[in-house]
């Protein structure tokens, strides 16, 4: 059986679950491949690529923060791809490159089919305005919220993320104008990282309110833990939407469908 050999490019990249997602992916399904980590240097994105394409590579992850290096690489793009203008995912098509974007359905499958929490007519709250929120905001409207209102620190970037949506259910919020009681809130910040918490009103958070930090966490995350002491029904990290978005690149390269719910409940364990 021929190995089909796959990678994942990023900077860092050391920390990434992609292989073992996919590996596990691959036994499923019978297929033999050999999928690597790959660090690229930065402002070497295209030269990196083409080098392990030349290699005999089909198919590539791409993490930050090479997304927007890949979508310009592609030839080809779908429209999540387009409407993000990132690429998490490449794979090679009679000779094209193709690039997709996995991440907004990944999400809104953790969501809706993992969590069981309804995205339709909820008054939804996205916190941040960078690539990671790009990608997921029309595949969150493909799934008919109410409305999706956007805060950034940064209220600039939220108002330019907003207008290019080009519908009426997206709004740029200041934090003086934030809701009370949002149904869904969806944290798409870098916060966590630095141990920081939102800096929004408690009054967001009501007793109907799940809280979802698209970041995947071995502990707690802040934003959640947050959620919690301001009263949340249920949090989630990313930890499925990382699983999901893997299994629709998978799915992208080989035309198999991946079991996710095994995988997540092991990373979720381990």
């Amino acid at each position: 059986m021929a190995v089909t050999k796959l990678a994942v490019l990023g900077n860092p990249i050391a920390h990434s679950l992609s292989p073992v997602i996919h590996e596990a992916f691959a036994r499923q399904a019978g297929l033999d491949i050999r999928y690597e980590k790959v660090l690229v240097p930065q402002g070497r994105f295209a030269e990196t690529v083409q080098n392990l394409i030349d290699k005999g590579l089909l198919g590539f992850n791409i993490t930050l923060p090479f997304k927007y290096d890949a979508f310009r690489f592609a030839d080809e793009h779908s429209v999540a791809a387009q409407r993000s203008q990132a690429v998490n995912t490449i794979s090679l098509v009679g000779g094209q490159i193709y690039g997709d974007n996995t991440d907004g359905r990944g999400l809104v499958r953790d969501l809706v089919i993992n969590l069981g929490w309804p995205i339709e007519n909820q008054k939804v709250l996205v916190l941040g305005a960078g690539g990671a929120v790009s990608a997921v905001i029309w595949d969150l409207l493909q799934g008919s919220p109410d409305r999706v209102d956007l805060h950034n620190r940064t209220l600039s970037k939220a108002i330019a993320l907003a207008d290019r949506q080009r519908d009426p259910r997206v709004k740029a919020v200041d934090r003086d104008h934030l809701d009370k009681g949002y149904d869904l809130i969806i944290n798409g910040t870098s916060a966590g990282l630095s141990a920081e918490t939102p800096d929004v009103p408690e009054s967001i958070v009501a007793e109907n309110t799940r809280c979802y930090d698209m970041m995947y966490a071995t502990t707690q995350t802040t934003f959640n833990a947050w959620g919690l002491t301001n009263g949340a029904a249920a949090v989630s990290d990313g930890t499925g939407m990382l699983v999901e978005q893997a299994a629709l690149s998978f799915e992208l390269w080989f035309s198999v469908k991946a079991g996710t719910a095994g995988i997540i409940a092991t990373l979720r364990s381990e």
